[in-house]
């Protein structure tokens, strides 16, 4: 299993689901800590000359002006994380916590956050021995960072607060034993504010979300030529030309994964050979996916750049006129109108799959197949109520997509008086998406009944492989059956990414997601 080196400068988004899902191990590079070594000795000497300095020898927030003695900085810090580990609700996946306790590590390595080389390694430790904070989901403001969801992280480093060790729930100093780590004895100066300081658990949770958001977009794509060969619809739409005359990079990659898609189906047509034209959910599909691609793409790079970036307060900047400066790169708010972004973006995806599973199912709109999919309507339901289920969802997606980033609150007697609720953006991102990936499931299912009804002739290269995996799992429905079960089993498929991969497979390349269209664009103007 390759090790994940940090550096501060270099993890990928790669790296962060390698170690949060699949517990790749982590090192800190010797470089990074030599840069920590000396920014620790900056505050070290600050503490010892008694200067005042921001969280170091002052209290925080509100009480900035409050000076604290030497003597008392290390309590200073051991009550930073317990006063403000005021979480609640339910706890965040083992996979995001990994993923916060990644993203820390990586902060701290980039040596501008003035923590101690071994508070540093107790956390990698923790990360390779499997010792997950528990850290309620709930209770985040998004500035001064995710200062509640990180100092629970911070009470299982101390021995405080419980943690899951080897699937199991116990307090946390008996979690450290089991895994034969020993808890930091003290937090140094600043120590505490370092480590709760920053934008980690929304960067987590909205992370994870990318990194799958990424494999349901290619699914939708899937979802969508299955459903154009259920309803014959038309590939003039998906026509390159048409696609370069506007040529946004999402739509242009969508239409040529259709086309590659369906290639040698006899189920689609072209315009005029049953129809002039297909109803918007079919022949706008690519400029609605590639307008959600691109909006994806734009979040990922965001979130990318947040991954190696410091976003902890005071900086502490070594050097000939070495400094510790105040700011505010704790504050989240280019993570929350992201996140944000991504939720409407996400949402859109359901949206259109919605009305593409109901022009199936509507006999006024399926182009002759039978009301709601299955022979025998009136004793037998069909596929009604799957549809039903998808509105649903697509409506409280509607409700979830509503920004989180336009509210503030403010916050420590208005010292903290705008802050950016992106940790609530990127979790409704999360659920916006789970709920995505049961309506494509609902439309796949769906689509490959309507085939079979259809009377199923040669598929495109990359749909024959999408349909038999889904015939694999599930079968045909000729009478009620209860439905739920298909619809987790489709859903499974989705999570385990079967469909992606049997389909770039079939196509021996992968399908389009953000690749450049520059050269083909010029070509077509040249021409």
């Amino acid at each position: 299993m390759k090790k994940i080196i940090i550096d501060g400068n270099s993890l990928t988004l790669d790296d962060l689901v390698n170690v949060a899902r699949h517990n790749f191990p982590v090192e800190i590079s010797k470089d990074a800590l030599e840069k920590v070594k000396i920014s620790r000795g900056i505050v070290d000497d600050i503490v010892e000359a008694g200067q005042i300095s921001y969280g170091i020898t002052t209290g925080f927030g509100k009480f900035s002006d409050v000076a604290i003695s030497k003597d008392e900085c290390r309590q200073l810090q051991k009550n930073l994380i317990m006063s403000h580990s005021c979480g609640v609700g339910n706890p965040l996946s083992e996979e995001i916590v990994r993923a916060m306790m990644l993203l820390r590590s990586n902060a701290l390595s980039k040596g501008y956050s003035g923590a101690r080389c071994e508070t540093l390694e107790v956390l990698t430790e923790m990360l390779n021995k499997g010792v997950h904070p528990i850290v309620p989901e709930k209770g985040s403001l998004g500035s001064s960072g995710d200062l509640a969801p990180l100092s629970h992280m911070v009470l299982t480093m101390l021995g405080l607060g419980e943690a899951t060790y080897k699937g199991k729930r116990m307090e946390s100093k008996d979690a450290m034993e089991e895994a034969g780590i020993k808890p930091l004895e003290y937090l140094g100066a600043k120590e505490g504010l370092a480590l709760i300081n920053g934008t980690q658990c929304m960067t987590a949770v909205g992370a994870i979300t990318v990194y799958d958001a990424m494999n349901l977009m290619k699914t939708a794509d899937i979802s969508l030529c299955l459903t154009m060969e259920a309803l014959n619809g038309i590939t003039c739409a998906m026509d390159e030309r048409v696609n370069l005359v506007r040529p946004h990079k999402g739509q242009f990659n969508t239409a040529k994964n259709v086309l590659t898609m369906v290639e040698g189906s006899e189920m689609v047509t072209k315009q005029g050979e049953l129809r002039t034209q297909d109803a918007y959910s079919l022949r706008c599909s690519p400029q609605i996916h590639g307008a959600s691609k691109d909006a994806l793409e734009y979040v990922k790079n965001k979130i990318e750049i947040e991954m190696n970036s410091v976003t902890d307060n005071p900086i502490i900047f070594p050097g000939e006129d070495q400094k510790i400066i105040s700011g505010g790169n704790f504050h989240g708010q280019p993570m929350a109108l992201s996140f944000d972004f991504l939720g409407i973006a996400l949402a859109e995806m359901a949206n259109i799959a919605e009305r593409r599973l109901e022009k199936m199912v509507n006999p006024a709109l399926s182009h002759g197949l039978p009301a709601f999919l299955v022979n025998h309507g009136g004793l037998n339901s069909g596929f009604m109520i799957v549809q039903y289920s998808a509105a649903s969802l697509v409506s409280e997606n509607k409700v979830l997509a509503h920004p989180a980033s336009v509210d503030s609150i403010p916050s420590s007697a208005n010292q903290e008086d705008h802050v950016s609720m992106g940790t609530i953006a990127a979790r409704k991102a999360r659920d916006i998406m789970d709920n995505v990936r049961k309506v494509i499931a609902m439309e796949i299912l769906t689509s490959v009944q309507a085939i079979d009804l259809r009377g199923k002739k040669k598929l495109g290269v990359g749909t024959e492989a999408a349909y038999n995996i889904v015939r694999d799992h599930t079968p045909f429905i000729d009478k009620d059956r209860i439905m739920y079960k298909d619809i987790n089993i489709c859903e499974d498929i989705i999570k385990d990414n079967l469909l992606v991969e049997a389909v770039e497979d079939a196509l021996e390349e992968e399908i389009l997601l953000f690749e450049d269209i520059e050269a083909k664009r010029q070509l077509s103007e040249n021409l």
